[in-house]
């Protein structure tokens, strides 16, 4: 069973649907026993990224996360839920975050543009992305492929070895990452129509 970590942000429900249509049995929850007892973890996320962690803080969430992780049982991080897996966010910080990839989640450069154009902010819409390494979270997924965003910020690992594919925007940013049984994404796969659910169904069958 998949559990979606619940903690009152964002696109839940939709992401749960996502699985759901590439037949995989997903469940949101935040009972701790059921987060325990799951086979592979989703954190999802739309929001700010400092009350993000005030609600998994609240809910005691943060400690199992960890302790999920530290398992070694298949996690998925999307969007926000990417962002959290880092050590600190400028936004509205710094703020501390889950600590668990190493590095830190920085703002879009105020004016950053491509071709000579201003790009806005945030960073909405479809784009491509370009890999970097092999992965079994993108078996299928061709070069180029495009998908979902919605975000001013994004994640800057300290260690470039675990960035899987960058997408670019003004600035060329890690637009997902693999770290041994961690895996997450910038964009949304359960807003990218076919690749997106290709992404959840390589994701469904780690092990």
């Amino acid at each position: 069973m998949i559990a979606i970590v619940d903690y009152d942000m964002g696109n839940i429900r939709s992401v749960e649907k996502a699985f759901e249509k590439i037949g995989a049995r997903a469940t949101v929850t935040r009972d701790k026993k059921i987060l325990k007892d799951a086979g592979s973890l989703v954190l999802p996320g739309v929001g700010a990224f400092k009350e993000c962690m005030r609600n998994l803080e609240r809910y005691g969430l943060t400690d199992e996360i960890i302790r999920s992780v530290e398992s070694g049982k298949p996690f998925l991080g999307i969007c926000l839920g990417l962002q959290l897996l880092f050590e600190e966010s400028e936004e509205d910080g710094p703020v501390k975050g889950l600590g668990i990839i190493k590095g830190t989640v920085v703002r879009f450069p105020s004016g950053v543009a491509e071709n000579g154009n201003r790009l806005k902010i945030p960073h909405m819409g479809w784009n491509d992305i370009k890999k970097k390494k092999d992965s079994a979270l993108l078996k299928d997924v061709p070069e180029g492929a495009f998908f979902y965003f919605v975000h001013s910020y994004y994640g800057s690992p300290s260690d470039n070895s675990i960035t899987l594919t960058t997408t670019g925007y003004g600035v060329e940013f890690a637009s997902s990452i693999s770290m041994d049984n961690v895996h997450a994404c910038q964009f949304h796969p359960e807003k990218s129509q076919d690749m997106g659910l290709k992404i959840l169904k390589n994701f469904t069958e780690m092990r």
